[in-house]
């Protein structure tokens, strides 16, 4: 059995996604972000940098004492290693998906997230902050279009990176993006949709967080950035 300390955010539903496709044995422990939750001492313990989502591994390959891991993409990358499905073995098909993996790491997420909080969440709107991060989120989405130019998926054959991807571009809308600007990225975005895992993934939502606007919330902002 694996713990996935986990709340309805992008980089939660990378992680669901993954546990959804593999099959492997999952227990969902939400965290609470926007009550202050990932604050909490033990959750600390597992997740020092005070971000979802987080995993504990309760069998570990090596069968020693549980592995608590934090980060997204490292825990994509060793579910994918520990279930042996959607990260190749073979060194140019692994760094091709791993490439993309930490391209969404450093790129995607922190541009989408900026975005997310300019556009969304801050107090007051700040133009020239706003037109930064629309702009670099389009042209990640850009890159993105052009690689998926030809193919059905990001690295190939589907896998960790498209997981990573996804959660954070199906959001184009509320990043102020145009999907016919990105004709592959949005034929890409329905085929990952249809798949059943996924839609399974993003039903732990109602299950998990019955108000999606509590992080809108004055005292969920100074929780979530310190205000």
């Amino acid at each position: 059995m694996i713990d996935l300390y986990y709340w309805t955010t992008p980089n939660g539903h990378k992680v669901s996604i993954l546990f959804e496709e593999t099959g492997l044995e999952y227990s969902v422990r939400p965290v609470h972000i926007g009550k202050g939750e990932q604050f909490a001492p033990e959750f600390l313990r597992i997740a020092p940098n005070n971000r979802i989502p987080a995993i504990v591994d309760h069998a570990p390959a090596d069968g020693g004492e549980p592995i608590a891991l934090f980060e997204s993409g490292a825990i994509l990358e060793y579910l994918a290693d520990k279930s042996g499905q959607f990260l190749p073995r073979e060194t140019r098909a692994r760094f091709e998906v791993l490439q993309w993996l930490y391209w969404q790491m450093g790129g995607v997420g922190p541009m989408a997230g900026q975005n997310h909080h300019f556009v969304r969440y801050a107090p007051e709107p700040i133009p020239y902050a706003i037109e930064r991060y629309v702009k670099e989120t389009a042209r990640l989405y850009g890159v993105l279009d052009r690689q998926l130019a030809g193919r059905d998926y990001v690295a190939g054959d589907y896998s960790i990176a498209d997981m990573a991807i996804y959660p954070w571009a199906k959001l184009w809308e509320m990043q102020r993006q145009r999907l016919e600007d990105f004709p592959n990225m949005a034929a890409w975005l329905e085929r990952i949709g249809a798949r059943p895992a996924v839609q399974r993934a993003y039903a732990l939502v109602e299950k998990v967080n019955e108000d999606p606007q509590a992080l809108l919330t004055a005292e969920a902002r100074k929780l979530l950035f310190g205000q």
